[in-house]
C-alpha cells in the first residue's frame, strides 16, 4: 500500500476492500480495490484490455478518485448501484401518489443511494381535502414519514444514503418548514433547504410584501424582509435550512430545453430534475503539485491533462455498468448521461504551494485550475460522442445556446456543433470527506483544512482503546521535510482562522467553472453578529454562487437554544434568562450521589401509546438546591408487562444519571431521538418515532415546568470543533475538541461541505 497515513488504510479495510459473505479478504492491497474497479469500468469499452491500464494508472496513487459507491461496488457482483444520490419523482398532491413515492424512496436508500424530495408540490396545512371533506396536514407532516422510513432503513445495517427536502419560498407552509428542526429529533434524517427565487431577492432588498401561494391561492402575504431574517434566524442559531438559489440554477442549466430542476442531492452539489442521478468522482489536486513548498512549487498541469479525459470516460462508463433502484433514475441517467466530475484536496495543494486559502492568489489559482479541469473535461466529452455518440436528448442549438456552454473555448464549442457531447453536465465539487481519508487525509473537496491534526481513540483487539494522531496531508508532508518544530508559513490556515468572506469567494470562483453546484460549508465564528451572518448569504447570491450553507458554533445550556450575541447585549437577563445559573451536584467529595432525600417534591404524567392496552404513568422526582429544583429520580409503571423489563432498566439508568448531577438535560435529546423499526405513532397531530421517544418528551416537559431548562429545546447539529489556537507562526496547532460521533460515540466528528463526518469510523451524515 502507499505510503499513508494508519487512518486511510482503516477507512480502506472498512469500507472499500472487498471481501466475501465469510469475511474472506479478495482485495489483498489497495492496487487490488485499484485494479478491481479499472477492470469494471472498462467493460463497456470495444477493447476492455487496452483501457483497463490506463485507468489504473489514473486510480494510482490517489490521483483520481472515483466516488465510494464505485470504490466499494465496481466489480463486486453486488445489487448496488454506483451512483450515489438521487432526486426523486415530482410527489402528486393525493395520498396514493405519497406512499407510492416513499415507497420508491425507500426501494432507492435501500441500495445505498441518498434522495432529495421537494415537497412544495403539496397543499398547505389545513387545505381543504375535497374528496374526504377533510384539512390537509401539510408537506411537514409527510417529511415526518418520511423520516421514520428513513430511520428504518438505516436500521437494517450500515449507514445508507440521507435526504434533502426543499420547499419553495412562496408555500403557505414556508415558516413551519423554516422552523421544524427546532422540536428535539425532528427530521434528523433530513437536510433541509429552502428554494429562493429571483423574485424574492428582489422583493428582500427593496422591502416589499411576500404572497404566499399554493396552486394559484394567495394563502398570507408577510414581509419578504422578516421572511428572509426568519429563514437567517434559524440557520444562525441550528444551522438549518440552507439556502438554494433555484433561479439562477435554472437559468444555467445545460439541459433548461429539456427539464426544469426543484430540488437537489442531500449536500446539495448536483442540482437535479426529476428522477436524476448523481454519479461523483474527484480529481486530486494534492497529488499533482510538483516541489512543494519550494519557490518553484506548481501543479503539474500536463498530468491533469492526462488525468481528467481518464476520469470523464470511466465515469461515462459508470452510467453502462451501474444498476439503478429504479428503471425510470435508469432512463434518466442514460438520456442525459450526466457526471459530476470535480476536484478535491484543493486546500492542501494551496499550501503545497505556498499559498493562504482565501486570498487573491488562491482565487487565482482556483480559477486557473478549475477553467482546467472544466475545458478538459468538455473536450474529452465531445471525443467521446464523435466516437460513441451524443447523449440522447442532445439538440444542437439548444444546447450550444445555454451559458455555460457559450462560456467554452471556441475550439470545444466547434467539436460539440460537429459531433455532439457525450455527457449533457460534467462538473460539480461533492463532498468527499471518507474519500479524502481514504487518500491520504487529503483537505476534502474545496474546503479549507479543518484541523491540521487532531487525536482519535482507535479500539484494539483486546477491547482496550489507544490514542494516535491524525494529521492533515499537507501539514504531515512538511513536518516530514522541515522537522517537527519549524515555523509553519503563511499558507497554513484552517477553517476557524477565517472570514466568511475568504469561504465565499473561494466557492464563487470554483462556480463560475462548474456547471451544477458546489457542496461547501461556510464556518462562521459563533460570536459573528446576526447582522453580519446574514450578509454573508447576500453576497454569496451577489457573487453568483448557486446556494449557501453556513454552520456557526452553538454556544448551548442543555438543549437550550442559544440566543445571539447583539441581542444579549440589549437584553436584561431576566429569571428565564437562557443562559441558566450554574445548578450545584447532588454527590459528594468522591464524586458518588448523595443519599435520597425522604420526601421529594414531583409530578405523574399520564401516557398513552397507542399500541398499547394500558396507560404508563411516568413519575419524576426533585430534589430542592438552592432555592432551584432539579430532576433527581424517574419511575415508570403500568399494567402492560410487556414494557417491565426495560421500564426498569431505564428508569435505573436515568434516575443514575440525574443523580449524578450537572447538566442532564441531554438525556431528553437522545431519547427522543431514539425511532421504532416498527414505526411511530401519530400522537396529538404529530409524528412520535418510538416508545422512548413519547417518555422523552413527557421528562422535557416536566424540566421545562420545574425551570430546569428554559425556551424552546435546540435541535441542531453537533456543536463543531472548537478554534485551533497558534501562539505565533512559530508555534505548533492546539488539538481541536471534536463533537461525538453518533455511530462510534468518539470525538471525530467535523461539519465539511454541509454534512457531518466522522474522523473516526467514516461515517457521513450525507450516506
Amino acid at each position: 500500500m502507499p505510503d499513508v497515513a494508519n487512518i486511510s488504510r482503516q477507512i480502506w479495510d472498512m469500507k472499500y476492500r472487498l471481501r466475501q459473505p465469510d469475511g474472506t479478504v479478495l482485495d489483498g492491497t489497495v492496487e487490488d480495490t485499484w485494479r478491481r474497479v479499472a477492470k469494471a469500468l472498462a467493460a463497456p469499452e470495444k477493447d476492455p484490455g487496452a483501457w483497463e491500464g490506463r485507468f489504473y494508472e489514473a486510480l494510482e496513487g490517489f490521483k483520481f478518485i472515483p466516488a465510494g459507491r464505485i470504490l466499494a461496488g465496481a466489480g463486486t457482483g453486488r445489487t448496488v448501484t454506483l451512483f450515489n444520490c438521487f432526486v426523486m419523482g415530482t410527489i402528486p398532491d393525493d395520498m396514493g401518489g405519497i406512499f407510492s413515492h416513499l415507497r420508491e424512496a425507500a426501494l432507492t436508500m435501500q441500495q445505498g443511494g441518498g434522495i432529495g424530495y421537494d415537497f412544495s408540490t403539496l397543499r398547505p396545512k389545513g387545505a381543504l381535502v375535497h374528496g374526504v371533506g377533510a384539512d390537509a396536514s401539510g408537506p411537514a407532516s409527510f417529511m415526518d414519514v418520511w423520516d421514520a422510513m428513513c430511520r428504518t432503513i438505516m436500521s437494517a445495517g450500515s449507514r445508507r444514503g440521507a435526504m434533502m427536502a426543499t420547499l419553495r419560498c412562496d408555500h403557505p407552509d414556508i415558516e413551519a418548514f423554516i422552523d421544524a428542526k427546532r422540536e428535539p429529533g425532528r427530521l434528523r434524517m433530513f437536510n433541509l433547504s429552502v428554494l429562493v427565487t429571483d423574485a424574492f431577492m428582489q422583493a428582500v432588498q427593496s422591502d416589499r410584501p411576500w404572497d404566499l401561494v399554493f396552486d394559484g391561492q394567495v394563502y398570507r402575504t408577510v414581509r419578504a424582509r422578516d421572511l428572509w431574517d426568519r429563514i437567517m434566524r434559524a440557520t444562525y442559531d441550528y444551522a438549518e435550512p440552507g439556502v438554494i438559489f433555484i433561479d439562477r440554477i435554472n437559468q444555467q442549466n445545460n439541459l433548461a430545453y429539456c427539464e426544469n430542476i426543484s430540488a437537489t442531492n442531500p449536500c446539495g452539489e448536483q442540482p437535479l430534475p426529476p428522477y436524476g442521478a448523481c454519479l461523483l468522482g474527484s480529481v486530486n489536486l494534492a497529488a499533482l503539485v510538483r516541489e512543494p513548498f519550494g519557490p518553484r512549487a506548481r501543479l503539474d498541469m500536463e498530468e491533469l491533462g492526462r488525468v481528467v479525459p481518464l476520469a470523464v470516460r470511466m465515469m461515462d462508463n459508470v452510467v453502462d455498468t451501474s444498476r439503478f433502484p429504479l428503471a425510470e433514475q435508469a432512463g434518466e441517467a442514460r438520456d442525459k448521461r450526466r457526471i459530476g466530475l470535480g476536484v478535491t484536496g484543493l486546500a492542501d495543494a494551496l499550501i503545497l504551494c505556498g499559498v493562504r486559502y482565501g486570498s487573491e492568489r488562491a482565487v487565482q489559482l482556483t480559477e486557473q485550475w478549475l477553467r482546467a479541469v472544466r475545458d478538459l473535461a468538455y473536450r474529452t466529452s465531445a471525443e467521446l460522442a464523435a466516437e460513441k455518440g451524443a447523449f440522447p436528448l442532445f439538440d444542437r442549438d439548444a444546447y450550444l445556446d445555454r451559458p455555460n456552454v457559450r462560456a467554452l473555448p471556441q475550439d470545444i464549442r466547434d467539436r460539440i456543433a460537429a459531433h455532439g457531447i457525450r455527457n449533457a453536465l460534467l462538473t460539480s465539487i461533492a463532498p468527499t470527506g471518507t474519500i479524502s481519508l481514504f487518500a491520504d487525509n487529503i483537505s476534502s473537496g474545496i474546503e479549507p483544512v479543518f484541523a491540521f491534526r487532531f487525536d482519535r481513540a482507535v479500539l484494539m483487539p483486546d477491547g482496550s482503546r489507544r490514542t494516535e494522531t491524525v494529521e492533515d496531508h499537507a501539514y504531515r508532508l512538511y513536518r516530514q521535510a522541515f522537522g517537527e518544530h519549524a515555523p509553519l508559513t503563511e499558507a497554513f490556515v484552517t477553517a476557524q482562522d477565517l472570514a466568511p468572506g475568504a469561504h465565499v469567494v473561494m466557492q464563487a470562483a470554483a462556480q463560475r467553472y462548474v456547471d451544477s453546484s458546489i457542496s461547501k460549508t461556510i464556518n462562521c465564528p459563533e460570536d459573528l453578529p446576526f447582522a453580519a451572518f446574514k450578509d454573508v448569504y447576500l453576497q454569496a447570491y451577489e457573487l453568483g454562487c448557486k446556494g449557501c450553507t453556513t454552520y456557526r458554533p452553538n454556544a448551548v445550556t442543555g438543549s437550550v437554544l442559544s440566543v445571539p450575541a447583539d441581542e444579549k447585549k440589549d437584553k436584561p437577563a431576566p429569571a428565564t434568562a437562557d443562559a441558566a445559573p450554574s445548578v450545584p451536584t447532588p454527590c459528594d467529595a468522591s464524586g458518588k450521589p448523595l443519599d435520597r432525600p425522604e420526601v421529594l417534591p414531583g409530578q405523574t404524567y399520564k401516557l398513552r401509546w397507542p399500541e398499547s392496552d394500558h396507560a404508563l404513568y411516568i413519575t419524576v422526582n426533585d430534589v430542592v438546591e438552592g432555592g432551584r429544583r432539579r430532576p433527581f429520580e424517574v419511575f415508570i409503571n403500568s399494567k402492560n408487562m410487556e414494557h417491565y423489563a426495560w421500564t426498569v432498566a431505564l428508569t435505573r439508568m436515568v434516575s443514575a444519571v440525574f443523580r449524578r448531577g450537572g447538566d442532564v438535560g441531554f438525556v431528553v435529546d437522545e431519547l427522543k431521538a431514539v425511532f421504532d423499526p416498527r414505526g411511530g405513532q401519530w400522537m396529538g397531530g404529530r409524528y412520535v418515532p418510538s416508545l422512548l421517544a413519547a417518555i422523552g418528551e413527557v421528562i422535557e416537559r416536566h424540566l421545562l415546568d420545574i425551570g430546569f431548562l428554559h425556551g424552546e429545546p435546540h435541535t441542531g447539529p453537533a456543536p463543531t470543533a472548537e478554534p485551533a489556537r497558534r501562539e505565533g507562526m512559530a508555534a505548533d496547532l492546539t488539538e481541536p475538541r471534536l463533537a461525538q460521533c453518533p455511530r462510534c460515540a468518539q470525538p471525530s466528528l467535523i461539519r465539511q461541505e454541509g454534512c457531518d463526518l466522522c474522523a473516526n469510523c467514516g461515517y457521513s451524515k450525507c450516506g
